[in-house]
């Protein structure tokens, strides 16, 4: 069961380039386990249910809204957009913070930036929670956006497919990208909202209406549409198999990996994979469940596993 919601103790806006300023916020307890939020997409945003996955009284929670999300700025900026910004992001922020090492939690699009970072910097990271493994390779990718989950949501991809020409439906990314970085703003905007809306829908084992308003949202739906095309026509700024490659690096690190039966936006292997290639993991799966965090058997496993890492840590 999620923690009573609260309010963030302190909220700024911190630079990180000439370009990019984050939202970052703090609650809970100044002097408890360091955890930071990392959101999903790459494009989507911190909500004030995200705090809720965490003790108040045994955690610092601190959550930011990623380079062109949320309410960071500028919004849906692709400028100086990339993985390894988003790395140094971290850094940046933990030292300013005056954090030596913390908990990294981090779902979908978060779950591979999770990983990235602590296979990058293992020394600052004390635990992963992760959840909705997306492992950035070109198949994973290509089964949401390229017509593998077409075949469980048949009606939803026929209005994903209808902003594209049949000709250009060869290569859906390239030509979403296409649009998305349109000077026209009715184009770009009816991209971002058809792009935004397939991935709502595909989110939840059971309809959730919700969901789909949320991700219909015209605020959201561009940063997400944008900066997910953006980096998937870049192959995520990663090398083929990486996130996999480099996983023994996490050997040392604790680790609890959520993941939905059904989820359709990253197929259930991709957490299995994880799983064998990092000693020090433990997997998770929830039967009734897809790959939104708002799903109850994945936000309550979410809880158990912050309160178990506390045990760990302590």
């Amino acid at each position: 069961m999620l923690f009573p919601a609260i309010q963030p103790d302190k909220t700024w806006h911190f630079p990180v380039s000439d370009t990019h300023t984050l939202y970052i916020e703090e609650s809970g307890n100044p002097e408890g386990v360091p955890v930071v939020f990392l959101h999903g997409g790459p494009g989507g945003s911190c909500e004030p249910g995200h705090r809720r996955f965490f003790d108040p009284e045994e955690y610092r929670i601190i959550l930011f809204d990623q380079r062109g999300c949320g309410k960071s700025k500028p919004h849906a900026s692709l400028e100086q957009n990339t993985t390894w910004d988003l790395v140094a992001d971290l850094e940046k922020i933990r030292s300013y913070l005056e954090v030596e090492n913390w908990v990294v939690f981090g779902g979908s699009w978060g779950s591979t930036l999770a990983l990235i970072y602590a296979q990058t910097y293992p020394e600052r990271v004390q635990g992963l929670i992760l959840r909705g493994i997306f492992l950035s390779r070109e198949e994973d990718v290509q089964w949401l956006y390229q017509g593998g989950a077409a075949r469980i949501f048949p009606e939803a991809w026929q209005h994903y497919l209808e902003p594209i020409p049949q000709d250009e439906r060869g290569d859906m990314i390239t030509a979403y990208y296409k649009r998305l970085t349109s000077e026209n703003e009715i184009v770009r905007m009816g991209a971002a909202k058809a792009w935004s809306i397939w991935e709502g829908t595909t989110a939840t084992l059971m309809p959730d209406k919700n969901v789909v308003d949320h991700f219909s949202d015209p605020h959201i739906a561009l940063s997400i549409a944008r900066i997910e095309s953006h980096y998937f026509v870049n192959h995520s700024f990663l090398s083929p198999g990486q996130v996999l490659d480099n996983a023994h690096k996490l050997k040392d690190v604790p680790g609890f990996i959520v993941h939905g039966r059904y989820d359709v936006i990253c197929p259930i292997d991709q957490a299995f994979l994880l799983n064998q290639h990092w000693s020090n993991s433990k997997l998770k799966v929830i039967d009734n469940a897809g790959h939104a965090v708002t799903e109850k058997g994945i936000s309550d496993a979410l809880v158990t596993s912050c309160n178990q890492m506390l045990e760990i840590l302590s």
